[in-house]
Protein backbone atom coordinates (compact mmCIF):
# COMPACT_ATOMS: atom_id res chain seq x y z
CA UNK A 1 0.00 0.00 0.00
CA UNK A 2 1.38 3.42 -0.89
CA UNK A 3 1.73 6.06 1.81
CA UNK A 4 -1.03 8.11 0.17
CA UNK A 5 -3.69 5.41 0.18
CA UNK A 6 -6.33 6.08 2.78
CA UNK A 7 -6.78 3.46 5.48
CA UNK A 8 -10.47 3.20 6.29
CA UNK A 9 -11.22 4.03 9.92
CA UNK A 10 -14.73 3.40 11.20
CA UNK A 11 -13.90 4.91 14.60
CA UNK A 12 -14.18 3.34 18.02
CA UNK A 13 -17.05 1.00 18.89
CA UNK A 14 -17.82 0.24 22.51
CA UNK A 15 -19.99 -2.83 22.86
CA UNK A 16 -21.08 -5.15 25.65
CA UNK A 17 -22.05 -8.79 25.91
CA UNK A 18 -24.77 -10.00 28.24
CA UNK A 19 -26.55 -13.27 28.86
CA UNK A 20 -27.23 -15.89 31.52
CA UNK A 21 -24.60 -18.02 33.18
CA UNK A 22 -23.13 -20.56 30.73
CA UNK A 23 -24.60 -18.91 27.62
CA UNK A 24 -21.06 -18.62 26.33
CA UNK A 25 -20.37 -14.87 26.64
CA UNK A 26 -16.74 -15.32 27.62
CA UNK A 27 -16.23 -18.01 24.97
CA UNK A 28 -17.78 -15.70 22.36
CA UNK A 29 -15.36 -12.87 23.20
CA UNK A 30 -12.47 -15.34 23.31
CA UNK A 31 -13.47 -16.65 19.88
CA UNK A 32 -13.75 -13.11 18.50
CA UNK A 33 -10.27 -12.23 19.76
CA UNK A 34 -8.84 -15.56 18.60
CA UNK A 35 -10.32 -15.48 15.08
CA UNK A 36 -9.39 -11.82 14.49
CA UNK A 37 -5.81 -12.69 15.54
CA UNK A 38 -5.99 -10.25 18.44
CA UNK A 39 -4.47 -12.59 21.04
CA UNK A 40 -0.79 -12.44 21.87
CA UNK A 41 1.10 -15.74 21.68
CA UNK A 42 2.06 -15.75 25.39
CA UNK A 43 -1.61 -15.28 26.43
CA UNK A 44 -2.62 -18.16 24.18
CA UNK A 45 0.07 -20.42 25.67
CA UNK A 46 -1.13 -19.59 29.20
CA UNK A 47 -4.77 -20.45 28.49
CA UNK A 48 -3.75 -23.61 26.59
CA UNK A 49 -1.90 -24.72 29.72
CA UNK A 50 -4.90 -23.97 32.00
CA UNK A 51 -7.23 -25.80 29.59
CA UNK A 52 -4.98 -28.90 29.65
CA UNK A 53 -4.85 -28.78 33.44
CA UNK A 54 -8.64 -28.98 33.47
CA UNK A 55 -8.48 -31.97 31.15
CA UNK A 56 -9.98 -30.20 28.13
CA UNK A 57 -9.10 -31.29 24.62
CA UNK A 58 -9.61 -27.88 22.96
CA UNK A 59 -8.48 -24.45 24.20
CA UNK A 60 -11.01 -22.91 26.62
CA UNK A 61 -11.37 -19.46 25.06
CA UNK A 62 -13.56 -18.22 27.93
CA UNK A 63 -10.43 -17.95 30.10
CA UNK A 64 -9.41 -14.87 28.11
CA UNK A 65 -11.96 -12.59 29.75
CA UNK A 66 -12.59 -13.98 33.22
CA UNK A 67 -9.86 -11.97 34.92
CA UNK A 68 -10.60 -12.60 38.60
CA UNK A 69 -9.40 -15.86 40.13
CA UNK A 70 -12.87 -16.50 41.62
CA UNK A 71 -14.45 -16.07 38.20
CA UNK A 72 -12.11 -18.59 36.62
CA UNK A 73 -12.59 -21.09 39.41
CA UNK A 74 -16.38 -20.87 39.50
CA UNK A 75 -16.79 -20.36 35.77
CA UNK A 76 -18.91 -17.22 36.27
CA UNK A 77 -18.44 -13.53 35.50
CA UNK A 78 -18.66 -11.19 38.52
CA UNK A 79 -17.04 -7.92 37.61
CA UNK A 80 -17.18 -6.04 34.32
CA UNK A 81 -14.13 -7.08 32.31
CA UNK A 82 -12.97 -4.72 29.56
CA UNK A 83 -11.05 -6.04 26.59
CA UNK A 84 -9.51 -4.00 23.79
CA UNK A 85 -8.85 -5.19 20.26
CA UNK A 86 -8.74 -3.80 16.75
CA UNK A 87 -9.22 -5.01 13.20
CA UNK A 88 -7.82 -3.26 10.15
CA UNK A 89 -10.69 -0.79 10.07
CA UNK A 90 -11.80 -0.22 13.64
CA UNK A 91 -10.88 -0.21 17.33
CA UNK A 92 -13.12 -1.96 19.85
CA UNK A 93 -13.69 -1.88 23.60
CA UNK A 94 -15.66 -4.89 24.84
CA UNK A 95 -17.38 -4.89 28.22
CA UNK A 96 -18.20 -8.40 29.44
CA UNK A 97 -21.09 -7.87 31.87
CA UNK A 98 -22.19 -10.41 34.50
CA UNK A 99 -25.53 -12.17 34.13
CA UNK A 100 -26.69 -12.58 37.75
CA UNK A 101 -29.47 -10.38 39.09
CA UNK A 102 -27.35 -9.43 42.11
CA UNK A 103 -24.86 -7.84 39.70
CA UNK A 104 -27.45 -5.59 38.00
CA UNK A 105 -25.44 -2.52 39.03
CA UNK A 106 -22.33 -3.92 37.31
CA UNK A 107 -24.34 -4.43 34.15
CA UNK A 108 -25.71 -0.86 34.30
CA UNK A 109 -22.12 0.40 34.57
CA UNK A 110 -21.11 -1.56 31.47
CA UNK A 111 -24.20 -0.50 29.50
CA UNK A 112 -23.79 3.21 30.23
CA UNK A 113 -20.99 3.65 27.67
CA UNK A 114 -21.90 0.92 25.15
CA UNK A 115 -23.21 1.69 21.69
CA UNK A 116 -24.09 -1.90 20.83
CA UNK A 117 -25.11 -4.87 22.97
CA UNK A 118 -24.81 -8.55 22.13
CA UNK A 119 -27.50 -10.50 23.95
CA UNK A 120 -26.67 -14.18 24.09
CA UNK A 121 -29.34 -16.84 24.07
CA UNK A 122 -28.62 -20.54 24.53
CA UNK A 123 -30.36 -22.28 21.59
CA UNK A 124 -31.40 -25.14 23.89
CA UNK A 125 -33.05 -22.86 26.45
CA UNK A 126 -34.56 -20.05 24.35
CA UNK A 127 -35.64 -16.67 25.74
CA UNK A 128 -35.20 -16.71 29.53
CA UNK A 129 -36.09 -14.26 32.31
CA UNK A 130 -32.40 -13.24 32.28
CA UNK A 131 -32.59 -12.48 28.54
CA UNK A 132 -35.59 -10.21 29.10
CA UNK A 133 -33.91 -8.47 32.04
CA UNK A 134 -30.72 -7.78 30.09
CA UNK A 135 -32.65 -6.54 27.06
CA UNK A 136 -34.72 -4.28 29.27
CA UNK A 137 -31.62 -2.76 30.93
CA UNK A 138 -29.95 -2.29 27.53
CA UNK A 139 -33.12 -0.56 26.30
CA UNK A 140 -33.32 1.58 29.45
CA UNK A 141 -29.71 2.72 29.01
CA UNK A 142 -30.40 3.79 25.46
CA UNK A 143 -28.11 1.35 23.63
CA UNK A 144 -29.13 1.95 19.99
CA UNK A 145 -28.01 -1.38 18.46
CA UNK A 146 -28.88 -4.83 19.78
CA UNK A 147 -27.61 -8.10 18.33
CA UNK A 148 -29.45 -11.18 19.57
CA UNK A 149 -26.90 -13.99 19.24
CA UNK A 150 -28.53 -17.43 19.32
CA UNK A 151 -25.52 -19.42 20.51
CA UNK A 152 -24.79 -23.16 20.88
CA UNK A 153 -26.53 -23.97 17.59
CA UNK A 154 -24.18 -27.00 17.40
CA UNK A 155 -26.07 -28.51 20.37
CA UNK A 156 -29.42 -28.38 18.53
CA UNK A 157 -27.93 -29.83 15.30
CA UNK A 158 -27.99 -26.40 13.62
CA UNK A 159 -31.79 -26.68 13.40
CA UNK A 160 -33.40 -23.75 11.61
CA UNK A 161 -36.86 -24.25 13.20
CA UNK A 162 -35.36 -23.89 16.70
CA UNK A 163 -33.69 -20.63 15.66
CA UNK A 164 -36.87 -19.28 14.01
CA UNK A 165 -38.89 -20.05 17.14
CA UNK A 166 -36.43 -18.16 19.39
CA UNK A 167 -36.44 -15.16 17.00
CA UNK A 168 -40.27 -15.06 17.04
CA UNK A 169 -40.35 -15.28 20.88
CA UNK A 170 -37.83 -12.48 21.22
CA UNK A 171 -39.59 -10.22 18.71
CA UNK A 172 -42.88 -10.62 20.64
CA UNK A 173 -41.12 -9.61 23.88
CA UNK A 174 -39.31 -6.69 22.16
CA UNK A 175 -42.64 -5.33 20.90
CA UNK A 176 -44.09 -5.56 24.43
CA UNK A 177 -41.37 -3.39 26.02
CA UNK A 178 -41.25 -1.02 23.04
CA UNK A 179 -37.73 -1.94 21.96
CA UNK A 180 -38.26 -0.66 18.44
CA UNK A 181 -39.97 2.59 19.51
CA UNK A 182 -36.83 4.61 20.16
CA UNK A 183 -35.27 3.65 16.85
CA UNK A 184 -33.42 0.66 18.31
CA UNK A 185 -31.94 -1.50 15.59
CA UNK A 186 -32.40 -5.23 16.28
CA UNK A 187 -30.54 -8.10 14.54
CA UNK A 188 -30.47 -11.86 14.99
CA UNK A 189 -27.55 -14.22 14.24
CA UNK A 190 -27.41 -18.02 14.73
CA UNK A 191 -23.93 -19.06 15.89
CA UNK A 192 -21.66 -21.44 17.74
CA UNK A 193 -18.96 -19.62 19.71
CA UNK A 194 -17.26 -22.92 20.53
CA UNK A 195 -16.79 -23.87 16.87
CA UNK A 196 -16.57 -20.34 15.49
CA UNK A 197 -19.72 -20.49 13.32
CA UNK A 198 -20.90 -17.03 12.09
CA UNK A 199 -18.63 -15.09 14.44
CA UNK A 200 -15.76 -14.07 12.20
CA UNK A 201 -16.11 -16.76 9.54
CA UNK A 202 -19.34 -17.83 7.83
CA UNK A 203 -20.82 -21.14 8.91
CA UNK A 204 -20.83 -23.95 6.38
CA UNK A 205 -23.24 -25.97 8.51
CA UNK A 206 -25.93 -23.22 8.59
CA UNK A 207 -26.18 -22.38 4.91
CA UNK A 208 -29.88 -21.55 5.47
CA UNK A 209 -28.72 -18.31 7.17
CA UNK A 210 -27.69 -15.68 4.61
CA UNK A 211 -27.29 -12.66 6.91
CA UNK A 212 -24.07 -11.04 8.16
CA UNK A 213 -21.60 -12.63 10.59
CA UNK A 214 -21.13 -11.03 14.02
CA UNK A 215 -17.91 -9.31 12.90
CA UNK A 216 -19.70 -7.92 9.80
CA UNK A 217 -22.29 -6.30 12.09
CA UNK A 218 -19.60 -4.93 14.44
CA UNK A 219 -17.53 -3.54 11.56
CA UNK A 220 -20.50 -1.70 10.02
CA UNK A 221 -22.27 -0.45 13.18
CA UNK A 222 -22.35 3.37 13.44
CA UNK A 223 -20.06 4.82 16.09
CA UNK A 224 -21.32 6.83 19.06
CA UNK A 225 -22.50 10.39 18.30
CA UNK A 226 -22.53 9.72 14.55
CA UNK A 227 -26.18 8.91 13.93
CA UNK A 228 -27.89 12.25 14.41
CA UNK A 229 -26.73 15.83 14.80
CA UNK A 230 -26.24 16.65 18.49
CA UNK A 231 -26.26 20.00 20.27
CA UNK A 232 -22.88 21.38 21.42
CA UNK A 233 -22.31 20.72 25.14
CA UNK A 234 -19.04 21.69 26.83
CA UNK A 235 -18.88 21.35 30.64
CA UNK A 236 -15.93 23.41 31.90
CA UNK A 237 -13.38 21.45 33.93
CA UNK A 238 -10.65 24.03 34.44
CA UNK A 239 -9.86 27.69 33.70
CA UNK A 240 -6.32 28.00 32.36
CA UNK A 241 -4.30 31.16 33.17
CA UNK A 242 -0.63 30.44 32.37
CA UNK A 243 1.84 32.39 34.54
CA UNK A 244 4.80 32.59 32.18
CA UNK A 245 6.56 35.96 32.60
CA UNK A 246 8.93 35.22 29.68
CA UNK A 247 6.10 35.04 27.17
CA UNK A 248 4.12 38.31 27.01
CA UNK A 249 1.50 36.71 24.69
CA UNK A 250 0.31 34.58 27.59
CA UNK A 251 -0.44 37.48 29.99
CA UNK A 252 -3.99 37.80 28.69
CA UNK A 253 -4.50 34.11 27.96
CA UNK A 254 -7.67 32.76 29.53
CA UNK A 255 -8.68 29.33 28.25
CA UNK A 256 -11.63 27.18 29.29
CA UNK A 257 -10.63 23.53 29.33
CA UNK A 258 -12.91 20.53 29.18
CA UNK A 259 -14.22 17.68 27.08
CA UNK A 260 -16.72 18.14 24.26
CA UNK A 261 -19.56 15.87 25.39
CA UNK A 262 -21.50 16.31 22.15
CA UNK A 263 -21.65 18.43 19.00
CA UNK A 264 -18.82 20.49 17.54
CA UNK A 265 -17.41 24.04 17.82
CA UNK A 266 -15.43 26.40 15.57
CA UNK A 267 -13.91 29.86 15.91
CA UNK A 268 -16.60 32.50 15.27
CA UNK A 269 -19.48 30.45 16.75
CA UNK A 270 -21.71 32.37 19.17
CA UNK A 271 -21.82 30.72 22.59
CA UNK A 272 -23.60 31.17 25.90
CA UNK A 273 -22.11 30.45 29.32
CA UNK A 274 -24.49 28.80 31.78
CA UNK A 275 -25.78 29.49 34.41
CA UNK A 276 -24.92 33.23 33.92
CA UNK A 277 -26.44 33.40 30.44
CA UNK A 278 -23.60 35.71 29.21
CA UNK A 279 -22.89 35.40 25.48
CA UNK A 280 -19.67 35.72 23.49
CA UNK A 281 -17.98 34.36 20.38
CA UNK A 282 -15.28 31.70 20.16
CA UNK A 283 -11.93 33.34 19.38
CA UNK A 284 -9.99 30.07 18.97
CA UNK A 285 -10.15 26.32 19.65
CA UNK A 286 -6.93 24.73 20.95
CA UNK A 287 -5.99 21.07 21.21
CA UNK A 288 -2.72 20.24 23.00
CA UNK A 289 -1.70 23.91 22.90
CA UNK A 290 -2.09 24.31 19.12
CA UNK A 291 -5.07 25.87 17.30
CA UNK A 292 -7.44 23.53 15.41
CA UNK A 293 -10.25 24.34 12.95
CA UNK A 294 -12.97 22.43 14.82
CA UNK A 295 -13.42 20.76 18.19
CA UNK A 296 -15.55 17.61 18.02
CA UNK A 297 -17.23 15.13 20.36
CA UNK A 298 -15.01 13.37 22.92
CA UNK A 299 -12.04 15.69 22.29
CA UNK A 300 -10.51 17.45 25.29
CA UNK A 301 -9.98 21.01 24.10
CA UNK A 302 -9.41 24.58 25.29
CA UNK A 303 -11.81 27.34 24.22
CA UNK A 304 -10.74 31.00 24.02
CA UNK A 305 -13.57 33.56 23.94
CA UNK A 306 -13.57 37.10 22.52
CA UNK A 307 -15.03 38.70 25.66
CA UNK A 308 -14.11 38.58 29.34
CA UNK A 309 -16.82 36.26 30.65
CA UNK A 310 -16.78 34.97 34.22
CA UNK A 311 -16.78 31.19 33.85
CA UNK A 312 -15.56 28.56 36.30
CA UNK A 313 -15.57 24.78 36.79
CA UNK A 314 -19.13 23.42 36.80
CA UNK A 315 -20.37 25.95 34.24
CA UNK A 316 -21.35 24.81 30.77
CA UNK A 317 -20.61 26.48 27.44
CA UNK A 318 -23.22 25.84 24.73
CA UNK A 319 -24.08 27.33 21.35
CA UNK A 320 -26.54 30.22 21.81
CA UNK A 321 -28.93 28.64 19.31
CA UNK A 322 -29.06 25.32 21.25
CA UNK A 323 -29.77 26.18 24.88
CA UNK A 324 -30.59 23.27 27.21
CA UNK A 325 -33.29 23.53 29.85
CA UNK A 326 -32.27 24.68 33.36
CA UNK A 327 -33.77 22.16 35.77
CA UNK A 328 -34.16 22.53 39.53
CA UNK A 329 -36.19 19.33 39.59
CA UNK A 330 -35.00 16.13 37.90
CA UNK A 331 -37.28 13.23 37.08
CA UNK A 332 -35.10 10.31 36.14
CA UNK A 333 -34.71 6.55 35.99
CA UNK A 334 -32.29 5.71 38.80
CA UNK A 335 -30.36 2.51 39.45
CA UNK A 336 -29.40 2.26 43.12
CA UNK A 337 -25.79 1.05 43.48
CA UNK A 338 -25.25 1.14 47.22
CA UNK A 339 -25.72 -1.48 49.92
CA UNK A 340 -27.19 1.32 52.07
CA UNK A 341 -30.80 1.92 50.95
CA UNK A 342 -32.00 5.28 49.62
CA UNK A 343 -33.33 7.34 52.53
CA UNK A 344 -36.03 9.98 51.87
CA UNK A 345 -34.84 11.93 54.92
CA UNK A 346 -31.26 12.47 53.72
CA UNK A 347 -29.61 15.06 51.52
CA UNK A 348 -27.53 13.69 48.67
CA UNK A 349 -25.20 15.28 46.13
CA UNK A 350 -25.97 15.02 42.44
CA UNK A 351 -23.06 15.33 40.03
CA UNK A 352 -24.10 16.18 36.49
CA UNK A 353 -21.12 16.59 34.10
CA UNK A 354 -18.73 18.86 36.09
CA UNK A 355 -21.45 20.46 38.25
CA UNK A 356 -22.34 19.22 41.74
CA UNK A 357 -25.42 20.30 43.70
CA UNK A 358 -27.28 19.18 46.83
CA UNK A 359 -30.48 17.22 46.26
CA UNK A 360 -33.43 15.87 48.23
CA UNK A 361 -35.74 13.04 47.22
CA UNK A 362 -39.08 14.47 46.10
CA UNK A 363 -40.75 11.15 45.40
CA UNK A 364 -40.51 7.64 43.91
CA UNK A 365 -43.15 7.15 41.20
CA UNK A 366 -42.56 3.39 40.92
CA UNK A 367 -39.92 0.69 41.07
CA UNK A 368 -39.39 -1.65 38.12
CA UNK A 369 -39.41 -5.39 38.69
CA UNK A 370 -36.48 -6.04 36.34
CA UNK A 371 -37.50 -9.67 35.79
CA UNK A 372 -41.13 -9.05 34.73
CA UNK A 373 -40.67 -5.36 33.70
CA UNK A 374 -43.77 -4.51 35.77
CA UNK A 375 -44.08 -1.32 37.83
CA UNK A 376 -44.44 -1.76 41.60
CA UNK A 377 -44.93 0.79 44.40
CA UNK A 378 -41.89 1.71 46.49
CA UNK A 379 -40.98 4.06 49.35
CA UNK A 380 -37.26 3.23 49.39
CA UNK A 381 -34.65 1.68 47.09
CA UNK A 382 -32.26 -1.15 47.89
CA UNK A 383 -29.11 -2.16 46.00
CA UNK A 384 -29.72 -3.04 42.31
CA UNK A 385 -33.23 -1.51 42.34
CA UNK A 386 -34.28 0.52 39.30
CA UNK A 387 -36.98 3.15 39.77
CA UNK A 388 -38.43 6.39 38.46
CA UNK A 389 -37.41 9.04 40.96
CA UNK A 390 -37.84 12.83 41.25
CA UNK A 391 -35.13 14.95 42.91
CA UNK A 392 -35.34 18.56 44.12
CA UNK A 393 -32.05 20.38 43.53
CA UNK A 394 -30.46 23.29 45.41
CA UNK A 395 -29.00 24.73 42.16
CA UNK A 396 -30.10 24.21 38.56
CA UNK A 397 -28.39 21.73 36.24
CA UNK A 398 -28.45 21.96 32.45
CA UNK A 399 -29.60 18.51 31.47
CA UNK A 400 -30.92 17.12 28.21
CA UNK A 401 -33.24 14.11 28.11
CA UNK A 402 -31.10 10.95 28.22
CA UNK A 403 -32.79 9.63 25.06
CA UNK A 404 -31.42 12.65 23.15
CA UNK A 405 -27.98 12.96 24.77
CA UNK A 406 -26.44 10.18 26.86
CA UNK A 407 -23.64 12.45 28.15
CA UNK A 408 -25.68 15.39 29.46
CA UNK A 409 -28.72 13.25 30.27
CA UNK A 410 -26.84 11.20 32.88
CA UNK A 411 -25.82 11.95 36.47
CA UNK A 412 -24.57 10.15 39.57
CA UNK A 413 -25.86 10.35 43.14
CA UNK A 414 -23.22 10.75 45.86
CA UNK A 415 -23.53 10.12 49.61
CA UNK A 416 -22.43 13.36 51.32
CA UNK A 417 -20.94 11.67 54.37
CA UNK A 418 -18.88 8.94 52.68
CA UNK A 419 -18.40 10.51 49.22
CA UNK A 420 -19.38 7.15 47.71
CA UNK A 421 -21.32 6.93 44.46
CA UNK A 422 -24.65 5.41 45.49
CA UNK A 423 -26.84 5.84 42.41
CA UNK A 424 -26.79 6.43 38.66
CA UNK A 425 -29.55 8.33 36.89
CA UNK A 426 -30.91 8.94 33.41
CA UNK A 427 -32.98 12.11 32.90
CA UNK A 428 -36.44 11.56 31.43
Amino acid sequence: MSAHEHIQDNGLLRFMTCGSVDDGKSTLIGRLLYDTKAILADTLTAIERTSQKRGMEAVDLSLLTDGLQAEREQGITIDVAYRYFSTGTRKYIIADAPGHEQYTRNMVTAASTANLAIILIDARKGVLTQTRRHSYIAHLLGIPHLVVAVNKMDLVDYDRATYDRIVADYKAFAARIGLGDRGCDLRFIPMSALNGDNIVDRSETMNWYSGPTLLDVLESAPGAHSEHIEAFRFPVQFVCRPQDSANPDLHDYRGFMGRVESGSIRAGDEVTALPSGRTSRVKAVHLGGAPIAEGVTEQSITLLLEDEVDISRGDMIVKTAELPEARKELTATVCWLSETPLSPARTYLIRHTTRTTKAKLAGIAFKVDVNSQEHVDATSLAMNDIAQVTWKLAQPVFADPYSENRATGAFIVIDESTNNTVGAGMVL
